[in-house]
């Protein structure tokens, strides 16, 4: 390109960043509901608080909508007689695209001394039901903070409770294995949705398929959750897809260097307000067929079609989709290698799919029947091969894993008076499940049958849950979860209460307790070894199941600052683990099973979560989280040690700054910075003459001391920059995120090195780097 042509295009992008002639304006829609009914509030009033001039009375659905809101932050408040006053702060405003809002109010059984304006405040839940332990998660939130990563599983690494991870998204809520996280969906469990799942720690990935294009705003829980929520000990994460505009076609293209992305919206029918949305995501790496040590391909789609109808309610079809392809490579030169590892080649695929109707009736203005028709689907195969100096290859995996689950779930939502809401409702999962697992004792032995099965059960749960406001400062959730496992007919009875005392308009308490249990992921109970023949050794295995306490002190420091301080002790029990070893399942990182368990393990997890958060105002934010626990486990050998995740400590400092830039500040620059302090990895001491009698010099490690050595602390650093030229029915947005540039190297394994002939520690040191280009028009 010659020196002319770079005069002209950075001629061309200054005149686009700081000419523009006015300042666009956009269209803010939406529908103000009742908090505990969801159903429309009709005539509600609502207004931008920062341009008070600028209002409008909803319809008598409760629908609004603010022509020409300018560019930028705004504030909007909704009221309506009986009703407490509503505020959502900081609702970004772009001219591409139409913001639409659904704004929850409360109906007005409180009489504290003075008018109270409820914000509709990111640390708390959307689920009316749940006091303590939870958080809104907002999907401008995930684009904007740093470590985010456009990546829900990411950006809840940012909350306090959750240890995170660099090289992959898994989730560790107080110590507790990423894998006994419940991932849910439009009201379904679903399996683990992120892209090469399962492979470097069970329940982790490296990216979510959820795309931030689709998801709504969504819940993420840490403990002492409502009734509804069945089998989950550690947490829940409950996203939900919203809908397309059903007004105007809206269209986004992004293109990084993680992959190119395209979305779109629009009215499927405006005169029945039906629309659709829906994202494609295809990787860089497999659309350029690069190769970086290996081949990696992913895929992923998402979508929603929404029907509303005059009198049979809203029907809505939704989905989820990813496909994973990966092959390794290795240096064909035998004098460049320094572990066996580094000998072997493997290729995996992987697919996962999630999709349902769902149906929302309202019978009248208090009762709401909520029913969802569903399947999920899991496929993973994968086959690795070792090889020798003169280069000839020996099968050492040959695996496959499947699943099918066919879920109906309904929900009858009823509020019986100002002061009592109920919600009750079921679930019944189908479960079909086919694995097969063959792998070489040592390296140039024929494979070897480790783990194979098939069948199908059923799990059945149900659930009754209330709100009663028993007193203008004093509030009582409560209920019943009940469940049963009809492959061994082990069932459970769950109850749940949270209390929460408003002391006045900044202060509250609160107390929760549950009682919780999980079942095993499927290919435990349908284990069939060599020694065992056919027969299934575990399919007796009871529920883990816990207990949960969690208490809550939040402190309104000002009306965009607040202080939470949350104390918490959990209590694992019926935890499967190995008799006479001190394996549980409270430590599991791989993907397969191959031996007896037993229900005789423990588990015990005690910390506090402490959070100190300035919301986003004037274009400033700051969050500072802090999680001091300790997590520990109890064996098939009755001793107690550290759970592989018992870290000590998270401490995390994010901050971030918008500037309103350009002639008529309609741009908009944001810098976003996050730091991370925590404990380090967690080891047991290495068995060095058990290694070194081992034919292929496997580590071995000492399992009597599990989990006894921790590594250094680690720094993390995140950042997020990016800036959002706002142009007429059009949007660019250029930006660059990074995750790990402090280089903090995370622990992997022990490997024997077979030039020096002794044992290695294996560190990662990941760092992602995204550059991207974004259009909305």
């Amino acid at each position: 390109m010659d020196k002319t042509k770079v005069v002209v295009i950075i001629a061309l992008f200054f005149s686009v960043c700081c000419f523009a002639q006015e300042r666009p304006v956009q269209t803010l829609r939406g529908v103000v509901n009742d908090r505990a009914s969801g159903h429309p509030i009709p005539y509600a009033t609502v207004r931008l608080t920062d341009i008070p001039d600028l209002g409008a009375v909803c319809d008598s659905l409760g629908r609004f909508t603010l022509p020409k809101v300018p560019v930028g932050r705004h504030s909007v408040e909704s009221s309506f007689m009986g009703y407490e006053p509503a505020i959502i702060r900081e609702i970004l405003v772009t001219s591409a695209k139409e913001v639409y809002l659904e704004i929850a109010m409360r109906e007005n059984v409180n009489e504290l001394n003075e008018v109270v304006v409820r914000a509709n405040n990111r640390d708390e839940a959307m689920n009316k039901m749940s006091v303590t332990g939870a958080r809104m998660l907002s999907v401008e939130e995930a684009s904007r903070y740093a470590g985010g990563f456009d990546d829900p599983a990411r950006l809840v690494a940012s909350f306090a409770g959750v240890a995170p991870s660099v090289s992959n998204n898994g989730i560790s809520i107080h110590g507790n294995a990423p894998h006994l996280l419940q991932w849910r969906l439009e009201d379904v469990e679903i399996p683990n949705p992120n892209h090469f799942a399962d492979i470097a720690t069970l329940g982790g990935g490296i990216l979510s398929s959820l795309s931030a294009q689709v998801l709504g705003n969504s819940d993420f829980f840490t403990g002492a959750f409502p009734a509804e929520y069945g089998n989950a000990v550690s947490g829940v994460f409950d996203m939900k897809l919203r809908n397309g505009n059903n007004q105007k076609n809206e269209n986004t293209f992004q293109v990084g260097i993680m992959g190119i992305d395209f979305a779109s919206e629009g009215p499927l029918s405006k005169k029945h307000k039906a629309s659709y949305i829906f994202n494609y995501r295809y990787s860089t790496t497999g659309l350029l067929n690069v190769d970086l040590g290996g081949k990696m391909d992913y895929q992923d789609l998402n979508f929603k079609l929404n029907f509303p109808t005059r009198s049979a309610g809203t029907f809505s079809v939704w989905g989820t989709a990813l496909i994973d392809k990966y092959k390794s490579s290795f240096d064909k030169n035998p004098d460049k290698w320094d572990y066996l590892e580094d000998v072997a080649q493997a290729h995996s695929t992987q697919y996962m799919a999630a999709g349902g109707i769902t149906h929302r009736y309202f019978f009248d203005e208090n009762t709401l029947l909520k029913t969802t028709l569903a399947s999920t689907y899991s496929d993973q195969e994968a086959f690795q091969e070792s090889f020798d100096r003169e280069l000839n290859a020996a099968p050492f995996l040959d695996q496959y894993s499947r699943s099918t689950n066919l879920i109906l779930t309904s929900s009858l939502n009823r509020k019986i008076s100002t002061r009592f809401t109920n919600k009750t409702g079921f679930t019944y999962t189908q479960m079909f499940y086919n694995m097969n697992l063959r792998l070489a004792p040592f390296i140039d032995k024929p494979l070897d049958v480790i783990s194979k099965g098939d069948g199908n059960t059923s799990l059945i749960s149900a659930y009754n849950s209330s709100s009663w406001g028993m007193s203008d400062r004093l509030s009582l959730n409560f209920g019943l979860n009940g469940q049963l496992l009809t492959l061994n007919n082990h069932w459970t009875l769950e109850p749940r209460a949270g209390l929460k005392y408003q002391a006045n308009t900044k202060t509250s308490f609160a107390l929760a307790y549950g009682m919780y249990s999980r079942m095993e992921k499927l290919d435990v109970y349908f284990v069939k070894t060599q020694s065992t023949d056919n027969e299934s050794v575990n399919k007796d295995l009871d529920f883990t199941k816990a207990h949960h306490l969690m208490f809550s002190f939040a402190y309104k420091i000002s009306n965009n600052m607040s202080l939470k301080i949350e104390p918490y002790v959990q209590f694992l029990y019926d935890v499967p683990v190995m008799r006479d070893s001190s394996f549980s399942v409270l430590n599991r990182n791989d993907f397969f099973i191959e031996n007896t368990l037993v229900n005789k393990g423990r588990g015990r997890n005690i910390g506090v979560d402490i959070t100190w958060e300035r919301a986003l105002s004037k274009g400033l934010y700051y969050m500072v989280t802090a999680s001091l626990f300790d997590s520990r486990y109890r064996g098939g050998d009755g001793v107690w040690y550290n759970t592989r995740f018992n870290r000590k400590y998270v401490l995390n400092g994010l901050i971030g700054k918008e500037w309103m830039l350009g002639r008529n500040k309609q741009n908009i620059l944001s810098v976003n910075l996050k730091m991370t302090l925590q404990g380090g990895e967690r080891y047991a001491p290495i068995d060095v003459e058990a290694t070194m009698a081992h034919p292929d010099k496997e580590v071995q490690y000492d399992e009597t001391r599990a989990y006894s050595i921790q590594r250094s602390p680690m720094l993390i650093g995140n950042y997020t920059v990016s800036y959002r030229i706002n142009k007429r029915r059009v949007s660019h947005e250029f930006a660059i995120k990074g995750i790990n540039f402090t280089g903090a190297k995370e622990y992997i394994q022990h490997l024997y090195n077979i030039k020096t002939e002794k044992i290695e520690a294996s560190e990662q040191k990941t760092g992602l780097t995204n550059i991207s280009y974004k259009i909305e028009f």
